[in-house]
C-alpha cells in the first residue's frame, strides 16, 4: 500500500514553528506592500503552512494560488530576526500544492509535463528548441510576423508573451568555450563552470566572459559541453523528486572532489545549487558528496572576491556610469552583497551609482513574470523608475532572469540602457588591454 507523503506534515516541525509573527518581514515583502493583505505576506503564508502541518487545514486551491502568488524573493529571510527558513518552507509548500492536485487542468498539466518533465530534464531538447527559435529569428520570420499585424488577432496575454520572446544567441556556450581553458600565467586553481539553461541560450556570451575572467585570475577552467539543469526551476515549482534527479546528475558531471570551486553566474541557480545537501539528505549514495558539493559552489562574484581580482590595465578604459540591481537570490538567498561591488570597483573608469531599493525584486522571479504578469509588471515599473533616477547608462545585475526582465522593460519604455552582468564589464576591461 502506497503512503502519500505530505511535504508540510513530514517537514521538521521546528522549521514550521519558527515564525514569531512579529511582522518585521511585512515591509520587505513586495506582494504585501502592493495589496496590504495578511495572506499575501510571509507571516500569513507561514500561518497557512502551519495549519496544514497541524492538520487543521487541507491544501485547497486558495492555498495553492497563494503559494504561487509569492515571488520567492526571500527578502523576508533577510529581515527576519528569528532566522525563519522561508526558502525551505516555500519549496515544500509548493510541493504540497502540486501533490494535492487542486490546480490541475488539462492545459496546466500539459505545460508542466512539456517544460518541467521533458524540456528541462534533458538540455539537448532545450537546445533543439533554441535552434528552432534562432532560425525563426535569423530568417526574419519573427520580424515579418510582427509587422504583418497578425499578432493583433491573438488574445492580449499571448501578444504580451510574444513580445517577451528573447533573442537566442548565435552560438551556445559549448561553441564559444573549450572543455578545458588553461589559466593565463601561473595557474593556482582548478574550477568548473555551470553554463545553465536559459543562460546558455540567451546569454552564452556571459558564460564566455565568465571563463575568460576566471582564466585571467589564475584558474584552469573546466566547462563540459554537455550539462544538466541545476533543478531550481523544478524545486521552486513543486517538483521535488525531479530536482533530486538533476542534483544527482550534476554531482556526477562535476565531481566536487576534483575542483577548488564550482562556479555559477546565475543568482537563482546558485541559491539552489548551494542546498543540494538538504535536497539529498539521507541519500546513501549522494548525501555525503552533496555536503561537499555545497561547500564548493561559488557565485562568480563571490569567488573573484575570495581569490582577489587581478586589476585590468587603466589605460584605454572608456568612462561609464553604472548602477547595480541586486538579484534577490544573490543578496537575500546567498547573502552576497559586497562582492559584486568589488568586481565592479575593479573596472577602471567605472563610476558606480547606488540604486535606490537595489534589493527590491524586479518581478522576474524565475517564471513569475510569465504566470503573474500584473504583479511582475508593477514591480518592473517600480524598478525602472529608480533606475532612471540614477542617470546611469549601464545596469549591472547577476541573474539571467533579471537581465531579461530589465532589458524587456527598458525596451518597452523606450529607455536607452545597457543591461549586463558585472563579469561582462570586467571581461571587457581585460580585453581593452
Amino acid at each position: 500500500m502506497n503512503v502519500i507523503r505530505s511535504h508540510l506534515k513530514d517537514l521538521d516541525y521546528s522549521v514550521v514553528q519558527q515564525c514569531m509573527h512579529c511582522g518585521l518581514c511585512l515591509p520587505t515583502c513586495p506582494t504585501y506592500d502592493a495589496t496590504k493583505l495578511e495572506r499575501n505576506s510571509p507571516r500569513g503564508r507561514i500561518a497557512l503552512m502551519r495549519a496544514i502541518a497541524d492538520g487543521r487545514l487541507e491544501p485547497t486551491k486558495a492555498f495553492a494560488d497563494e503559494m504561487y502568488f509569492c515571488l520567492g524573493c526571500l527578502a523576508c529571510m533577510t529581515a527576519c530576526p528569528a532566522g525563519v527558513n522561508y526558502a525551505e518552507l516555500f519549496e515544500h509548500a509548493r510541493a504540497e500544492a502540486e501533490q494535492s492536485g487542486t490546480l490541475n487542468s488539462t492545459k496546466r498539466n500539459f505545460i508542466r509535463a512539456f517544460t518541467l518533465r521533458w524540456l528541462f530534464m534533458d538540455l539537448s531538447r532545450l537546445k533543439l528548441a533554441g535552434r528552432a527559435l534562432r532560425l525563426y529569428q535569423q530568417l526574419g520570420l519573427q520580424t515579418l510576423v510582427r509587422r504583418s499585424g497578425i499578432l493583433k488577432l491573438l488574445p492580449k496575454r499571448l501578444r504580451e508573451l510574444e513580445a517577451m520572446t528573447p533573442t537566442v544567441q548565435d552560438r551556445f556556450s559549448s561553441e564559444l568555450i573549450s572543455p578545458v581553458t588553461p589559466a593565463v600565467g601561473a595557474g593556482k586553481y582548478r574550477v568548473a563552470v555551470l553554463t545553465g539553461c536559459a543562460q546558455d541560450l540567451i546569454f552564452s556570451d556571459v558564460n564566455r566572459d565568465t571563463v575568460e575572467v576566471l582564466a585571467r585570475n589564475g584558474c584552469e577552467v573546466v566547462t563540459p559541453p554537455e550539462q544538466a539543469c541545476c533543478g531550481s526551476l523544478h524545486a521552486h515549482n513543486g517538483e521535488w523528486e525531479l530536482a533530486q534527479q538533476l542534483a544527482r546528475k550534476n554531482i556526477e558531471r562535476f565531481p566536487p572532489e576534483q575542483f577548488d570551486a564550482i562556479i555559477t553566474n546565475a543568482a537563482g541557480c546558485g541559491s539552489h545549487l548551494k542546498h543540494y545537501a538538504h535536497l539529498l539528505e539521507g541519500d546513501p549514495v549522494y548525501g555525503k558528496r552533496a555536503e561537499l558539493w555545497d561547500t564548493k559552489v561559488k557565485d562568480i562574484n563571490e569567488w573573484l572576491a575570495q581569490i582577489g581580482v587581478q586589476p585590468p590595465p587603466t589605460d584605454g578604459q572608456p568612462p561609464q556610469t553604472v548602477t547595480y540591481h541586486e538579484a534577490c537570490h544573490l543578496c537575500h538567498g546567498q547573502k552576497i552583497i559586497a562582492q559584486p561591488r568589488q568586481v565592479l570597483g575593479a573596472v577602471p573608469n567605472l563610476k558606480l551609482v547606488e540604486l535606490p531599493e537595489s534589493t527590491w525584486c524586479c518581478g522576474s522571479a524565475g517564471i513569475y513574470n510569465l504566470v503573474q504578469p500584473e504583479m511582475a509588471n508593477e514591480l518592473l515599473e517600480r524598478k525602472l523608475k529608480y533606475i532612471k533616477s540614477t542617470n546611469a547608462e549601464v545596469v549591472a545585475t547577476g541573474n539571467p532572469g533579471c537581465l531579461l526582465q530589465i532589458i524587456n522593460g527598458a525596451k518597452r519604455a523606450g529607455l536607452k540602457l545597457r543591461v549586463v552582468h558585472p563579469v561582462t564589464l570586467l571581461a571587457e576591461a581585460y580585453r581593452n588591454e
